[in-house]
């Protein structure tokens, strides 16, 4: 076992051994994470618009934003969590030709945390370009197409690409999610210009508030103890970032004003799968054991005519794994920090210990993997045939 490793796992313990019971809400959606101590700096104040801000990643962003005491302006259709922020303004509006709130107003920077249609983008920037400073756009890593190689920076990586740019069919998560993200970013930067364009693509961002299972499912999985099914192989590579780090970082740069296009993954080292599933597990005192089965191996017994390893999260795809090896070094170089992952699991676990114990639906978490008697059923196969 190398130091890092060691360390890292005895971090993992430390945080997995004093438990507090946080708050999460019981009907499925995503938990409004506690306020937390803000590390602030000296920078002059700004006034931010952020496009959403009551998701996933923009309650973060506002309050290290207020914390650093920035004057803040959201802008959203006021559906999704209303009762954030009550005393920060908010203009309602719609991304879809409704932008009528945001005309004859100025602000320092805007944070755009909900474009997902290229038309949508073009239509803000090109209304805001003349009272705005720089324009942030959150994209992501999805934006590359899958020729993408490991370690590619941001400039030389290929963009994924979509036969009808126009076409808005499907959601904003369908398959044409990346496409049209990579086409986004290339409304902003012509509306803006390269050097009042900050684009910033994450990868996988969980954390507390995250309302996805591909962390949560390895939380409830090992709660459940016993033998768990681990798709892949211990040395795949992982990469995340907990949407504190995101969000702060992404403040920062629109303070510094540094423009450019930033891939917005963590951690800081190499970090493998058996490093993450061991730091998840150090969570929890339930007696378990971790078996790996290959990839190849749950193509050759699928469920329901899939391989279950699709169920999971990137890095246990052979096809994504080029995903989990994003260049962060333009990102970290400009002020990009991770906060330990020890620190992820514990707010993660939080949240998880509150929806539990109060009787939250039984397939918590199930939605990112297979469940355990799905499992059971693949390890029974596994063992039988070494």
């Amino acid at each position: 076992m190398s130091p890092n490793r060691r360390d890292f796992l005895r971090s993992a313990a430390v945080a997995g051994g004093a438990l507090a019971l946080g708050s999460a809400p019981l009907d499925g959606s995503s938990p409004s994470p506690e306020p937390r101590p803000v590390k602030t700096r000296s920078v002059a104040p700004l006034d931010v618009l952020i496009l959403g801000g009551t998701g996933f990643i923009g309650p973060h962003e506002i309050r290290y934003a207020l914390a650093q005491g920035h004057n803040v302006t959201m802008f959203n259709r006021g559906r999704t969590n209303p009762h954030l922020f009550p005393d920060v303004e908010r203009l309602i509006g719609d991304r879809d030709d409704q932008l009528d709130a945001l005309r004859g107003r100025q602000w320092d920077v805007v944070i755009d945390n909900s474009g997902f249609y290229p038309r949508h983008a073009r239509l803000s920037a090109e209304l805001l370009e003349p009272n705005v400073g720089m324009y942030l756009f959150v994209s992501s890593i999805s934006a590359y197409s899958q020729e993408l190689q490991p370690e590619q920076n941001e400039y030389d990586a290929p963009y994924a690409m979509m036969d009808d740019p126009t076409d808005e069919s499907g959601g904003p998560y369908s398959q044409f999610y990346g496409p049209r993200k990579a086409l986004c970013e290339q409304e902003i930067e012509r509306v803006f210009g390269a050097e009042r364009t900050t684009i910033v693509r994450p990868g996988l961002i969980s954390g507390p508030g995250d309302p996805t299972d591909r962390i949560r499912h390895w939380l409830a999985r090992i709660d459940r103890g016993g033998e768990i099914l681990v798709p892949g192989e211990p040395e795949d590579p992982v990469q995340y970032i907990d949407t504190r780090d995101l969000s702060d970082w992404i403040v920062r740069l629109m303070e510094d004003g540094t423009a450019g296009r930033y891939n917005g993954v963590g951690p800081a080292h190499d970090m493998t799968h058996a490093e993450m599933v061991h730091g998840l597990g150090a969570a929890s005192n339930t007696p378990r054991s971790f078996t790996w089965v290959s990839e190849d191996f749950l193509a050759a017994n699928p469920v329901d005519g899939q391989s279950i390893a699709g169920r999971y999260s990137p890095w246990a795809t052979r096809e994504n794994r080029a995903f989990m090896q994003v260049n962060n070094d333009a990102s970290m170089a400009s002020g990009l920090t991770y906060l330990p992952f020890a620190e992820t699991v514990r707010a993660m676990h939080e949240e998880y210990i509150t929806v539990s114990t109060a009787g939250y639906v039984e397939d918590y978490g199930w939605r990112g993997g297979a469940p355990p008697e799905v499992q059971d059923q693949i390890l029974a196969a596994w063992h039988a045939q070494r």
